[in-house]
């Protein structure tokens, strides 16, 4: 399979998000037109983005909405139960945790953690909140496959340590701070901990999105600009 670039996939939940619309609708079938308009792309850039995972649609006859979404849902890994934990359950962790929608695509809340004694023993979402202390021990007993911190900054760091050390390979970190891996020297250079290697972090930085928004206000014709994955 070709790299694929990682602003494709984002626009794949996109698309996915779209079909499910249409899909509420009893809309049947869609065109890489249509849903270019709807995404806010160009018709060839949805075309390149679901060519990186195979054919989906018939030349003149466009998408069937239902076949396409199962497709997305497969390539997307969303056609299976994926296990979460969430570290840091003050009021983001808790809105995050009775977020709709979730187990709509198969997300699973397995277990909340703190280090806050206020909160260690409290019930959120049928789920009895541990101290992070217990995250190792749990993943031991518990297949976790992702997890979400929602702690603050200064603390993030070291939350996203622990589930390192716990095994768990997928951060989505709701921090405002970049997490580094832990490193250690080996032959004179400076390697990453085993424990690090294949953990997937990914962010979501609200301040960075109010950022980006205050400069496409104040330039909205850059918003607009084709770029090298999406050509004019």
């Amino acid at each position: 399979m070709a790299e694929i670039p990682t602003a494709a996939i984002s626009r794949l939940v996109t698309y996915l998000r779209i079909l499910e619309q249409l899909d509420t609708q009893e809309i049947s079938r869609t065109s890489s037109s249509d849903l270019a308009e709807r995404a806010g792309v160009s018709a060839f850039q949805v075309r390149k983005d679901l060519a990186y995972f195979g054919r989906f649609g018939t030349r003149g006859m466009g998408y069937t909405v239902p076949v396409l979404k199962r497709e997305l849902v497969r390539v997307l890994g969303l056609n299976r139960t994926w296990n979460v934990v969430i570290v840091g359950v003050g009021r983001l962790g808790q809105a995050i945790a009775n977020y709709p929608g979730a187990s709509d695509y198969q997300f699973q809340y397995v277990g909340l953690f703190d280090v806050n004694p206020a909160l260690v023993g409290q019930q959120v979402r049928g789920l009895t909140v541990r101290h992070t202390d217990e995250l190792r021990d749990f993943a031991r007993h518990t297949t976790v496959d992702m997890g979400f911190l929602a702690v603050p900054p200064e603390h993030a760091q070291d939350a996203a340590q622990a589930l390192a050390d716990a095994g768990i390979k997928g951060i989505l970190n709701f921090a405002p701070v970049v997490i580094q891996p832990r490193t250690h020297e080996r032959t004179g250079m400076q390697e990453i901990s085993d424990e690090w290697r294949g953990l997937i972090v990914e962010n979501v930085d609200f301040l960075a999105g109010m950022k980006r928004l205050a400069f496409y206000i104040l330039n909205p014709h850059l918003k607009d600009a084709p770029t090298p994955e999406d050509p004019a």
